[in-house]
């Protein structure tokens, strides 16, 4: 019994059984449906596409018996030996093996002669760029002027190495490649029509492998179907194409949501028995972390690319939107350091631990994922607790002054100061061991530790000093610089009380959980109120804090967004929002969109942004007038850098 393949059996005949390519389709049909015929068309495209296949139904519409159309019969003798690839005037020539320009003059010395059966001789030449140039020379002329009895069909792969010339004497089509979801539609309904068994997924591995090209998919899955006895199943599938299973891909990202070092160690130990190219595992899974992106920020813009469109939707839940771009470039980096690495698993391991070490640990987790290193990470932190940071107050002042050398017998340093030092700077040694501004005063910049001691007279130069003399100046210059950072301390002390009298802000109030009565509305103002209590964080806490409140009538909450930000409106946000105005007692569906905002209202972002700009400025203008400060300018001729001034919060 005879057995022709599924590429061969499943050709398309017609142009309504064409998969895709719907762009050259509609072109072609209109061009015959209206009579305004071409003498030469150019196909392009990678291969297995249906460059040969549209040729040959091209030529088919062309002579059928019942005239030119569209449509073609089927039924015809001139249809029937088409497709069984005997017709005497359709000429297909493969330019590959005929390179040579006598082939091409012996090709064109035909041409003259009329069609011996149908309307039209039809010229198929595949794989066009292989000619050479003199074929190319000889064929121009008759590519440009041909007699109306011929048609030239050309195909190509590569149409860079066509020459100008003739690719301007042709009708120019280029054909895409198939997306993965309408490879693995056609080989569904093929299976179906062949009364094959088949699992979808298996289909998916099929539809990837294929890159494009329905003819390699349906070469693939007769493959799939000898190996599998009759069947098509995803593990039989994974064997044959020696692929990596997407589904240990997809464990191994929810390992990392759930930042267990343990399991995404075994995870690669698992995948290292069946010896998969650890640099392809690196790139698949930037691929997931790309994806899981998609799926948070557009949810209906992620493919089913895969077969596993659903998992990632539920995977995204479980990661933030900061864990997903760090790991996504974490993993391209890592890809890149995999050159240098002792080994590919070794790479891949460090990168998996590199991903977990850096991840922000400030910022609030989903509460779907169980998160047990960050756990153990708060149950050891370095943050001391406020009784214990006030414990370490009497030991950093016991530590400052046990490092101040005795000086029972020694007179005091400010004693050896020169007669011409005023008294002011003789008093001012003794803030030096207040316990506490210690920090600030080892930290002044030296620039500023003379500043007291500017009424001293200049020293002689070096050279001038009398050896005798020597042990006299060096204690005169430690007492010099003693008094120096003393005077400094106490400048530095003068200008924290002034701050803290100025532009301290006034204490906030502890952001407790309020629950707010829902029954009573909610207004902007309560907005406002209620925002810095909301558990938001990330992007979410970005796109609400652009929005106002634009009505609320008991049961529907509508924001309305800034339209600079409403690329960040998706689905996942507002949900998010929604439950964080639930916890403090605001039971609402919400609906957020975005559009100008009316200047009588002020986000939450602006209001944030008003208020700092308010404190820094109440900031500078609380050191310019400062007396301290104005000393250091006028004796150093130095300016306040505003933009480096930061205001005291409470915390600080």
């Amino acid at each position: 019994m005879s057995y022709q393949v599924l590429a061969r059996k499943w050709r398309p005949r017609t142009f309504h059984e064409l998969v895709g390519q719907e762009h050259v389709q509609r072109a072609l049909v209109n061009a015959l449906d209206q009579g305004r015929l071409h003498h030469a068309y150019l196909f392009t495209g990678t291969r297995g596409v249906g460059k040969t296949t549209l040729a040959r139904i091209l030529a088919k519409c062309l002579n059928c018996e019942t005239g030119v159309t569209s449509t073609p019969c089927g039924q015809c003798s001139t249809c029937r030996e088409i497709d069984e690839g005997r017709f005497v005037d359709l000429i297909e020539v493969d330019a590959a093996s005929r390179t040579k320009v006598e082939d091409t003059r012996e090709l064109l010395d035909n041409v003259q002669y009329a069609p011996t059966q149908g309307r039209y001789k039809v010229y198929l030449i595949d794989e066009v760029h292989m000619l050479s140039t003199h074929s190319f020379n000889a064929l121009l002329k008759t590519l440009e002027e041909p007699p109306p009895h011929v048609k030239f069909l050309l195909a190509t792969t590569d149409p860079q190495k066509l020459p100008v010339t003739v690719l301007s004497r042709c009708l120019q089509f280029t054909l895409k490649n198939m997306p993965p979801e309408r490879i693995v539609g056609h080989l569904s309904k093929v299976l179906e029509a062949e009364q094959v068994t088949f699992e979808e997924t298996a289909l998916w591995l099929l539809g990837k492998a294929a890159d494009g090209s329905m003819r390699d998919a349906l070469s693939l899955t007769d493959q799939a179907i000898a190996f599998g006895q009759g069947q098509v199943n995803r593990s039989d599938v994974a064997a044959m194409l020696g692929t990596l299973d997407q589904h240990h891909l997809l464990a191994l990202a929810e390992a990392l949501a759930e930042v267990d070092a343990a399991r995404v160690l075994a995870e690669v130990a698992s995948l290292a028995e069946q010896g998969p190219d650890f640099a392809g595992m690196l790139d698949e899974l930037a691929g997931i972390f790309h994806r899981l992106a998609i799926a948070q920020m557009v949810p209906e813009a992620l493919d089913n690319g895969h077969g596993d469109r659903d998992a990632l939707l539920a995977l995204a839940a479980r990661f933030t939107a900061e864990d997903v771009q760090l790991y996504y470039q974490i993993g391209l980096q890592g890809r890149s350091d995999m050159d240098s690495a002792p080994d590919a698993r070794t790479a891949l391991e460090m990168t998996l631990l590199r991903m977990l070490a850096f991840r922000p640990q400030g910022v609030p987790k989903p509460p779907q994922t169980p998160l047990p290193l960050r756990g153990e990470q708060q149950a050891g932190g370095s943050e001391p607790s406020p009784p214990a940071a006030e414990a370490a107050k009497p030991e950093l002042a016991s530590s400052v002054e046990s490092e101040i050398p005795p000086q029972d017998d020694a007179p005091p340093p400010w004693e050896a100061l020169p007669e011409a030092s005023e008294p002011e700077q003789q008093q001012e040694p003794e803030a030096q061991v207040e316990p506490e501004e210690p920090a600030e005063t080892r930290d002044m910049p030296s620039e500023a530790a003379v500043s007291p001691a500017l009424s001293t007279p200049a020293e002689p130069p070096a050279a001038e000093i009398p050896p005798a003399a020597t042990g006299d100046t060096l204690a005169g210059e430690a007492a010099i610089e003693e008094a120096a950072e003393a005077a400094t301390a106490e400048a530095v002390a003068v200008v924290d009380q002034d701050l803290e009298s100025q532009a301290e802000p006034e204490p906030e109030p502890d952001l407790e959980p309020v629950v707010i009565d829902s029954a009573s509305g909610f207004d902007h103002a309560a907005w406002l109120e209620t925002f810095p209590r909301l558990a938001l964080s990330g992007l979410t806490r970005n796109l609400a804090a652009h929005c106002v409140i634009e009505q609320d009538d008991g049961q529907r909450l509508s924001l309305r967004l800034d339209p600079s930000q409403a690329a960040m409106n998706a689905e996942v946000h507002v949900e998010r929002v929604r439950k964080a105005l639930a916890e403090v007692g605001v039971e609402r569906k919400i609906v957020i969109e975005a559009g100008e905002l009316p200047d009588t209202l002020e986000t939450p972002k602006a209001r944030s942004d008003r208020e700092a700009a308010q404190r820094h400025g109440e900031a500078v203008e609380a050191l310019r007038g400062d007396p301290h400060i104005q000393q250091l300018e006028q004796a150093f001729d130095a300016r306040l850098l505003e933009q480096t001034v930061a205001p005291q919060t409470r915390a600080q």
